[in-house]
């Protein structure tokens, strides 16, 4: 879903994972990282090692030192010290791989501005995919392309497959992507409070009426000591985003994203406030909010105000991007002081009529959310490359989830999958997903997740990790693929990119005041207004900008 420009959050659910104990395996056949997937096999048991990078002039990870410095563009992210992580300490220890890490203390904006007035550029920067300061960085050839290494450091292209949508409009690539798959992936939806639900009767809990009954019942029996309905970050659309899919069969939580804000419609992308789908929830919504059914300072609350909620069983449904993160966190320690108590998941709500099926309350992309980038003040632009391409290959995320070989895995299967030991901790396991979880700057999810879930799917449904179980019944089947979508923004300083800024501020304060408005009557009035002021401000300019960057795209996938 999207994703909000806080990609850590969104990421937690997909590296804390495993915390029940894996089955041993037995004397298995063991075989190398594959290059191209599936593997290729050994023969007979005989344990062998990853294959070396290293011939024909290739980099190969430790055998001479590399050092180079690294900094993340985010407003809420600094990179923690190297060392500080297992990888970082085993990498620096084993493998001759330091990285000194900037960090931006919250004025990133400010940082790299300065780093860039300056011409003293970190050798690589992790950012949005899409983030314009480093179009701005390409157009000022600052940026190292990676055409040229990607047949000799196969991960990625093995991996990731077709790259064609990542590449600049010079037609090369500068961007190694975080989290690509190929398959579903994300966590949006619905959240409920076990507890709650069984003393209300376990009533139904599948349509936009059966949720606003239910809420009423909530209000009727706990008053001001439960939230009815907590939308997490309401003030980026997400938790009250979920509920506007719940109105139209393919509706997709990435048109309300600020990089879209639009609905597809024969072949254009047209006004997110005309669509009668986006207005019906908005109705929906509003009638919520108005009767105290919504938390009430959804759109103003912390992080922590949340999770405080969530965390003490405060809320009834909650719903958002990524509810399992701070769901997950809760849940064992609610069953700890009750057994009876916890959280599920459920099949997202639709509206009465609709094909549930057809509901999708988070969206992903094949591309994932971030990307590393190679900067010309790198001295050695190819073996960051290649490293990288190590660290998003088999033994490199291996070694990121489950630690170095030899202690909770040794080996390949024949799927080029880790052979999990009998000395496998859990625990230990978890530690180390969650300290590493900072620096997991290209995490390659094609092939963890099958190695991650590579036991747990024959565990009893009962003792799987509670983000896995739901991942793997509600929340990947119910995701909607949206890659077509991506890189159609304009950059900051054109035309359309000035009017994007102004549209978006505008549409936040549009959508909040429909969100609290006391009538349906209202609600369209206060669209109605705020359609002619955003094409005031160059709505529909900006609207055609992004049609032929949409329609560039799906010409590329053909």
């Amino acid at each position: 879903m999207r994703k909000t420009k806080k990609p850590l959050l969104v990421m937690v659910s997909l590296l804390l994972v495993m915390v029940t104990v894996l089955a041993g395996c037995g004397s298995k056949k063991e075989a190398a990282p594959p290059a191209t997937p599936p593997a290729t096999t050994n023969e007979g048991n005989k344990e062998t090692d990853p294959p070396a990078e290293g011939d024909g002039g290739k980099w190969v990870l430790g055998e001479k030192p590399l050092e180079f410095s690294a900094y993340a563009h985010y407003g809420n992210t600094d990179f923690p010290k190297w060392e500080s992580t297992p990888i970082g300490k085993y990498l620096s220890e084993e493998k001759q791989v330091k990285l000194n890490m900037i960090a931006a203390a919250g004025a990133h904006t400010q940082k790299l501005s300065a780093m860039m007035a300056s011409d003293d550029l970190p050798d690589m920067i992790w950012a949005d995919r899409e983030d314009q300061d480093m179009e701005r960085l390409r157009k000022e050839g600052k940026l190292v392309a990676y055409d040229e290494y990607l047949d000799k450091y196969p991960n990625l292209k093995t991996w990731m497959g077709d790259l064609d949508l990542l590449r600049a409009e010079d037609g090369k690539l500068y961007r190694f992507p975080n989290w690509y798959s190929s398959n579903p992936y994300g966590n949006a939806g619905y959240v409920i409070n076990k507890k709650i639900y069984e003393e209300l009767g376990k009533p139904p809990l599948e349509t936009t009426d059966d949720l606003y009954n239910y809420l009423v019942k909530v209000k009727e029996k706990y008053g001001s000591e439960i939230v009815p309905f907590e939308p997490h970050r309401a003030q980026d659309r997400q938790g009250l985003g979920v509920l506007y899919t719940a109105f139209g069969e393919g509706a997709s939580y990435t048109n309300l994203n600020a990089n879209l804000l639009a609905v597809p419609k024969d072949g254009k992308l047209t006004s997110l406030l005309m669509d009668p789908v986006f207005r019906e929830a908005q109705k929906y919504i509003a009638k919520l909010y108005r009767e105290k059914l919504i938390s009430q300072d959804a759109f103003n609350q912390t992080e922590d105000q949340v999770l405080e909620k969530v965390m003490t069983g405060r809320v009834a449904v909650f719903a958002g991007a990524s509810p399992t993160d701070m769901a997950g966190e809760a849940q064992p320690e609610l069953i700890k002081k009750d057994p009876d108590s916890g959280y599920f998941m459920i099949w997202p709500i639709h509206k009465p009529g609709l094909d549930k099926n057809k509901i999708y309350p988070g969206t992903y992309t094949s591309f994932g959310w971030n990307a590393a980038y190679i900067t010309t003040a790198a001295e050695d632009p190819e073996a960051i490359f290649a490293f990288l391409d190590w660290y998003t290959g088999p033994e490199g995320m291996n070694v990121q989830f489950f630690g170095p070989e030899g202690k909770n895995w040794k080996g390949f299967d024949e799927q080029g999958q880790p052979n999990f030991t009998e000395t496998y901790n859990p625990e230990e396991v978890a530690k180390i997903q969650s300290e590493n979880s900072p620096v997991m700057f290209v995490g390659n999810t094609s092939y963890i997740d099958p190695s991650k879930y590579k036991y747990m799917k024959d565990l009893p449904f009962e003792e799987q990790d509670w983000r896995t179980r739901y991942q793997q019944t509600i929340t990947w089947p119910t995701q909607l693929n949206v890659t077509e979508f991506s890189g159609i923004e304009p950059s900051p300083d054109s035309d359309e990119g000035i009017i994007k800024t102004s549209v978006n501020e505008l549409f936040l304060e549009i959508y909040a005041k429909s969100v609290m408005a006391k009538s349906d009557e209202e609600v369209d009035k206060i669209l109605d207004q705020g359609n002619k002021d955003l094409m005031d401000l160059g709505y529909q300019q900006l609207l055609d900008y992004r049609t032929a960057n949409w329609q560039e795209n799906l010409a590329k996938r053909k």
